[in-house]
């Protein structure tokens, strides 16, 4: 764990798996290890007033910040039962953050825009659900 601060961004680099696409999410045995594991991490950290997921499921050819209120899911997976298309995780999203993130990014030369209507892929959603089901913790992807 890494702490990193921005002047008025300070918290905690993660990498958090997601395991096999919704499988997590869906009893597999393959991935009740995972499983445990997320819901351990929970307890171990201290309860975020904010989360920021790097995907590597999302690519444009800029950087992207999802900046809506209620951002939807995005189930970018397919040939998963039909129950994994049914998912929910009701997460509100941040615009502030999105905001203050992209002027961040901008400082270093990136190209970046804000997208207000694209929702949170399986990359946030599904090892989040598990870590903080509630789903009351505004998130930014």
């Amino acid at each position: 764990m890494n702490d990193f601060s921005a002047p008025d961004l300070p918290g905690r680099a993660l990498y958090i798996p997601h395991g096999g696409g919704p499988l997590p999410l869906l009893g597999d045995a393959l991935h009740v290890e995972l499983v445990d594991f997320l819901r351990r991490m929970r307890n171990k950290l201290p309860r975020p007033s904010a989360i920021v997921v790097v995907s590597a499921h999302w690519e444009q050819t800029e950087a992207t910040v999802t900046a809506a209120a209620r951002p939807e899911l995005i189930y970018d997976y397919s040939g998963f039962p039909p129950e994994s298309y049914t998912i929910e995780y009701p997460a509100p999203g941040h615009p502030e953050l999105a905001q203050r993130i992209e002027e961040l990014l901008r400082t270093t030369g990136l190209q970046v825009r804000q997208d207000h209507g694209r929702g949170f892929d399986h990359g946030l959603f599904v090892p989040l659900k598990i870590m903080y089901p509630e789903a009351d913790i505004p998130c930014v992807q």
